[in-house]
Parts: C-alpha cells; sequence; structure tokens
C-alpha cells in the first residue's frame, strides 16, 4: 500500500502554515479497511500527525456523494435542478460528522486551534462547540459559493446547517457576496442579528469575513525555468504547431460551464472562418465523479460536441479542439500555462477557482491573455482578465476574439497587475490571516466570557446583598425577567416570577424599569410591593397611584401616528403600540429582512418631525419608539439613586434603553447586561432565565442566612 500526500491548494495552504502551529489533520484516508489489521496497517504507514476517520462505502454513499454532492454542492451553486432533497441523506450527513466530531476531541487538547473545512463538516463546529465547551478556537472556511437565502431556504435541514456552521468563531468565505448570503440566511432564517459582521447567536458571538485563498505562486512562477517543464513546452509546441492556443483547464463539472465554452469556440471559429487554422482549443478535462448521472451526461454530451466542432471545423493538419479527459502531472499543466496564448476560464459558479490564478502565475514571458467568468470569486481580484458572463455565448466569443488580437503591450500591463496581486495574496497569506485573525476572535471572547457571571461572581453577589443593610435592585422586565414575545401581552409574569419579586421586595427596594404602557404594568405587577417606573420613566407608581414625571403634551400624536400606520400597512406582521406619551412601531413579527429595509426608512422619515417637536427616536429591540425628549431610564433611576445611601445596587436590563440606567449607576453597582451585545455594564449574563436563577441565587441565599442556618448554600453556575 502506498501513502501519498494530497497536492490540493487547500493542503498546500494548510501545511505552509506559520511553524508555530503543531499541525495534526483528521480527515478521510480515502480508502476503505478491509478488515481490522488493514485498518491497523494504515495508520501504521500514516505519520502520526494524521488521525484517521474510517468510513464505509455505504457512508461515503449517502453521505459524500449522496447528501455533499446530490444536495449542497448543486444547491449552494444554484443549480436547483439537481439538487436531491432525501432525508436518508441527510441522516448520514449528520452520523458521519459526529464521526469527525469524535475524532477530533480524541486529539485535540485545551486551546488547541481548530480548523473545518468545507461544505462536507457543515455541521462539525456546532458539534465540537457542545463536546468542547468554548476550550478551543474554532473556525470554519466555506471554499464553494453560498447560495442566496431564496434557495439556500428550499433545504428541509437549513436551521441545523446554519446552526453547524455558527459553531465556529470564525466563519470565512472567498468573497463578500457569499458571506453576505450567509449573514442574509442566518437573519432570515434563525432571526439572529448581526453588527459589524458579528452575528449574535443567542448570546454568543459568531464573526463572518472574506478571506480570497490564493495559490503557491513562486511553486508554479518558479516551475516555468525548469528544464522539465521547458521541455514540455518545447514538445507542446511541436505537437500543436505554430497556431494560437486558447486553454480550458476543468474538472468535469456541470458548474463549469463546459459546453458554454466549447459553444463560445464553435461560434468563433464560424463568425470568423479565417481563424481557421490558425487557433486551436486545448480542453484539459479531469474526471469526476463518474458514477453519478448528471456528471455522465454531461462527458457524453462533451464527446459529442467536440466530436461535432471538430468535424465541421477541423482539417487534415489542424485539429480545432484538442481534447483530454484525464489529469496530467504538474509539470506538464506548467508547461500547457506558459505556452497558451489565452486562459479561458468560464464557470457558471465557483466558488475561487485557483485555475485563472495558475495560469496568470505561469506566464513568465509577459504575454497572454486572461479570460475569467464574472460568476467565479477570483473575478473580484482578477481585474488584469476579460470578464464576460459564462451564458452570454456571443460576449464570449466577442472576448475571444478581442483577446487573440490584443496587442502585446497591453497583454504586459494586464499580465503584470495581476501577477503582482496574486504574488502578494498567496496561499500560505491566506492561511496565516484566517488562524490569525480567529486566534484574536477567541481571545476577544474569553475576555467576554470572563465578564459574564458565574459561580464565583454569583456567590460574591449573593453575599455583598446579605452583608449590606440597604438595597436597591434596578431591574428591566422585558428580555430581563420575561422572554420576549411574538405579541408582546402573551409576556405576562408567571406565578414564580411574581413570588420571587414579592420575596425579594421584602429585603430590598425593587424596582421595574420598563418601556411597557403602565395601565399594563399595574394589571401585571400592581398588586405587588415593588416600585413600577413605566413607558422609559414617564410613569411612577407610587402609593399604588401613577403619577407623572413632569407635565407632558401628546398632541404630538396626531402628526406621528399617520407616519407610522403607513409603515404598518407597508410591513406585514407589525403593529402600533400606543402609549399615553409615546407611539411604538412593534416588527417583531414580521419578516426580518423585510423590517430591517423599513425600519432605517420610518426613522428617516419621523426624524424631521421628532426634531420638530421636541420627540426623540428610540430604536430598541425589533420595537422603534417615539418619545418626549428628556424621558429615559437614566433619568429614572436617578431618582431612585440620589439622596439614598444604599450599599448593594444592582441593575440588570437587556436593551439599549438599558444603558441609560448603566450610565449613571454609581461605581460599586452591579450593572448586568442580558447577553453578548457592546454595553456600558461590567458584567454579563446570558438570558433571562439565568437572571432568574441569579436572583432566585439571591433570594435563597438571605432567606437561609436568616434562618441562621451553618449549612453552606449550594449555588447552580450561572452561565
Amino acid at each position: 500500500m502506498e501513502v501519498h500526500e494530497s497536492e490540493g491548494g487547500l493542503a498546500t495552504g494548510l501545511a505552509s502554515l506559520n511553524s508555530q502551529y503543531e499541525k495534526e489533520w483528521v480527515g478521510w484516508p480515502g480508502v476503505y479497511p478491509k478488515n481490522e489489521t488493514h485498518r491497523e496497517e494504515i495508520c501504521r504507514q500514516l505519520d502520526k500527525s494524521y488521525h484517521p476517520v474510517f468510513l464505509s462505502e455505504k457512508e461515503i454513499d449517502m453521505y459524500y456523494k449522496g447528501f455533499s454532492n446530490e444536495t449542497l454542492w448543486p444547491l449552494l451553486h444554484y443549480f436547483m435542478e439537481y439538487t436531491k432533497f432525501k432525508t436518508e441523506y441527510w441522516e448520514e450527513y449528520k452520523s458521519v460528522n459526529e464521526k469527525f466530531c469524535d475524532a477530533v476531541v480524541e486529539v485535540v487538547n485545551d486551546g488547541d486551534l481548530i480548523w473545518v473545512q468545507d461544505y462536507h463538516l457543515m455541521l462539525l463546529p456546532g458539534l465540537l462547540r457542545e463536546k468542547l465547551n468554548n476550550t478551543n478556537p474554532i473556525g470554519f472556511f466555506l471554499h464553494i459559493p453560498f447560495a442566496s437565502f431564496e434557495l439556500f431556504r428550499t433545504l428541509p435541514w437549513r436551521k441545523e446547517l446554519l446552526n453547524g456552521m455558527l459553531g465556529s468563531d470564525l466563519v470565512g468565505f472567498h468573497t463578500f457576496e457569499y458571506m453576505q448570503n450567509f449573514i442574509n440566511a442566518t437573519y432570515r432564517i434563525l432571526g439572529y442579528e448581526n453588527r459589524l459582521n458579528a452575528i449574535n447567536a443567542e448570546g454568543r458571538l459568531s464573526y463572518t469575513d472574506v478571506f480570497p485563498m490564493g495559490i503557491n505562486f513562486e511553486k508554479f512562477n518558479n516551475a516555468s525555468a525548469t528544464e522539465e517543464v521547458i521541455s514540455q513546452v518545447n514538445f507542446f509546441k511541436e505537437r500543436f504547431g505554430n497556431v494560437k492556443l486558447v486553454l480550458s483547464v476543468d474538472r468535469l463539472d456541470y458548474t463549469k460551464g463546459i459546453i458554454n465554452r466549447l459553444k463560445a469556440f464553435d461560434n468563433l471559429l464560424t463568425k470568423y472562418p479565417e481563424l481557421r487554422n490558425k487557433v486551436s482549443l486545448i480542453m484539459l478535462t479531469v474526471p469526476s465523479r463518474d458514477d453519478v448521472g448528471e456528471y455522465k451526461n454531461l462527458k457524453v454530451e462533451v464527446d459529442e460536441l467536440v466530436g461535432n466542432i471538430n468535424g465541421r471545423h477541423s482539417t487534415l493538419t489542424w485539429t480545432a479542439v484538442h481534447y483530454f479527459y484525464r489529469s496530467i502531472p504538474f509539470e506538464q499543466l506548467v508547461a500547457l500555462y506558459d505556452l497558451a496564448d489565452i486562459g479561458f476560464v468560464t464557470p457558471l459558479r465557483d466558488g475561487m477557482n485557483l485555475v485563472a490564478k495558475e495560469f496568470v502565475a505561469s506566464k513568465t514571458h509577459g504575454n497572454g491573455v486572461l479570460i475569467l467568468s464574472e460568476m467565479a470569486g477570483a473575478a473580484i481580484e482578477l481585474d488584469g482578465a476579460l470578464l464576460i458572463n459564462p451564458n452570454d455565448e456571443t460576449a464570449m466569443t466577442k472576448a475571444l476574439y478581442t483577446a487573440l488580437h490584443m496587442d502585446s503591450q497591453e497583454q504586459e500591463m494586464r499580465l503584470k497587475k495581476m501577477q503582482q496581486h496574486v504574488a502578494q495574496n498567496s496561499v500560505e497569506k491566506w492561511g496565516e490571516n484566517f488562524t490569525t485573525q480567529l486566534n484574536l476572535i477567541y481571545q476577544e471572547a474569553r475576555q467576554i466570557k470572563n465578564k459574564f457571571i458565574n459561580g464565583k461572581e454569583t456567590a460574591e453577589i449573593c453575599a455583598d446583598f446579605v452583608n449590606a443593610e440597604n438595597r436597591l435592585l434596578l431591574l428591566d422586565y422585558d428580555g430581563t425577567l420575561a422572554p420576549f414575545c411574538a405579541n408582546p401581552y402573551d409576556a405576562k409574569p408567571s406565578y414564580e416570577l411574581k413570588e420571587l419579586l414579592q420575596e425579594l421586595s421584602r429585603h430590598a427596594t425593587v424596582v421595574l424599569l420598563s418601556g411597557r404602557d403602565h395601565f399594563v404594568m399595574e394589571e401585571w405587577l400592581g398588586d405587588l410591593d415593588i416600585h413600577l417606573v413605566a413607558e422609559h420613566g414617564i410613569w411612577q407608581f407610587e402609593n399604588k397611584q401613577w403619577k407623572q414625571a413632569k407635565a407632558l403634551s401628546s398632541a404630538w400624536k396626531s402628526e406621528i401616528h399617520p407616519v407610522i400606520q403607513q409603515f404598518v400597512e407597508k410591513t406585514p406582521g407589525s403593529f402600533i403600540e400606543e402609549k399615553p406619551f409615546s407611539l411604538a412601531f412593534h416588527y417583531r413579527r414580521s419578516d426580518t429582512w423585510l423590517a430591517e429595509v423599513r425600519t432605517p426608512q420610518l426613522m428617516n422619515a419621523l426624524r424631521p418631525l421628532c426634531e420638530a417637536n421636541g420627540l426623540n427616536i428610540l430604536d430598541g429591540n425589533k420595537v422603534v419608539e417615539v418619545r418626549i425628549a428628556g424621558i429615559d431610564k437614566g433619568n429614572a433611576a436617578q431618582k431612585w439613586l440620589s439622596g439614598n445611601d444604599w450599599d448593594f445596587v444592582m441593575a440588570i436590563g437587556d436593551d439599549t434603553t438599558d444603558e441609560d440606567m448603566f450610565r449613571v449607576l454609581p461605581e460599586t453597582a452591579y450593572s448586568i447586561k442580558v447577553g453578548s451585545q457592546i454595553s456600558q455594564a461590567k458584567w454579563r449574563i446570558r438570558n433571562c432565565e439565568k437572571v432568574l436563577e441569579l436572583l432566585q441565587h439571591v433570594a435563597t441565599f438571605n432567606r437561609m442566612n436568616e434562618s441562621e442556618s451553618k449549612a453552606e448554600p449550594v449555588l447552580k453556575k450561572v452561565v
């Protein structure tokens, strides 16, 4: 048995990473072990840094050929007609991803960087996140396109795949378009918002960014001067004769646009018959997935089309299309790159396409033209190429004609520009850029994690509460004490929550500061011995009576209400909540993408009216609220903070409105932000369930202390 390293660009890039990394490789070895002895023999022959994941023929058939290449591959490349949605494929895909997870867990140590590659393992980051409990930086890179939301949403398992990828600290893509498609999908399918390309996945941030993959420029550029390549160049010159050469190099795949390319070349010879005997197409097609029906049919179609073109155009001394259905050695490939006058790279959709970069890197004589599909990721980088729409055969024919007649000075200028870019953005730089950013993100995440309330901080808060004499609790309601609901009136407090607040009120001054309507606040919580602040500070509940913070007018509503109503009518699922001195546009039940469009439009429409009437626009959590200026939770909290000698203050909130409250707190206060968003709060807590756990611990600890129990309380870890 012989063992060979992969020669692909990905393996080269990872192998070339900074020597600070001791690399461990986990992957399928490419063979099916016959028995346990054979399996052990494979492991012995592999280097210790290679950790094989053995898969059966059924698993390869269902997971690799099936879900990976008959479901994900066509869908993400926009070939919906070839996409198969089979539950048995999906079940095997999940199972194999779990196998990879187990294999990684066996070899990884705390702090090791884990980098998951490509669409075959989209579930793996999430599985690893669960198993490893945030002990490792996890990155994921998608080497193929990420389709638009409208296509991706057709997958029955769309949520699982997105959440799998979001298990990563950093998700990388070749182009900005693919990244935006992914962000849009997570927003519209999962409802996860993003800020500065950081997706908030239920309290944990997953970052996205663009890392265009390069090649080993020096390997291709230097090879052109070697004796082996020069010898091959001379051989090909003699074989193909003194004609212009158009080179096409591809794996046999329906995404590569091979048929369109052949038709464009056929059109060239038909439209410009004077080019016969003067230009030939060298089509090198590497076999791929021969046992898949779509690929078999494509092979037949290519064979027939090449035969037709040669039958109509070729002569006894000249062949129009030289067609090779096989892979060739590296030296021969570089020789063809170096010799060809035109690189013809026209995929219908491609993640990056390294062939275009290899062609550019191999041109050492200053001549050569690259015709490149605008649907390839490389098109954004290689702006010295002639860019074409691969579905426009007329434009492709025109590009071929232009390339054949381009003067040497322009060729050299375009080529030099592209070579500089390819040389500066090598595959090694791609790998280092990704891993460097992943480590930075992980370190930042650890710092944020250290600010999350855990068992130690919970014990400290409980002890400080017990030892204090004058205690103040400032609490938000929605998203802090109760989860958000599609219908705001469904977030009614539970019996347990009311009991907890009542118990805390016997030992502390408890103030609930909410944006809710004061009538609702009184209905839900007015029977408790706590203080209520409604509508962000406009109303305060004292001695079972509501009092306004100051004299206010609602005359402005007649001008503002019609504007908001227009946007309600244009945004299905949204509605207006009218309070005595504010108006709120709620869009939690609306389509997330549409709401994202409408919200800034609404705020722009309201801004001049609000400035004229002395009003503020509050951009809250799934709500835009118009209220009178000078009224906020900070001003409301200040009333309780001023003139009181508190020796324990704790404020908890989740929204942007709570930042006003955090801003006025004394330095010694416990300020706690619910979630991972940027905040002035000193501490963070995951969600409202953890808030209730924390408050329950405080109440329990205090109760036990009052009963003079000597037993140590057992505190659950709040993370």
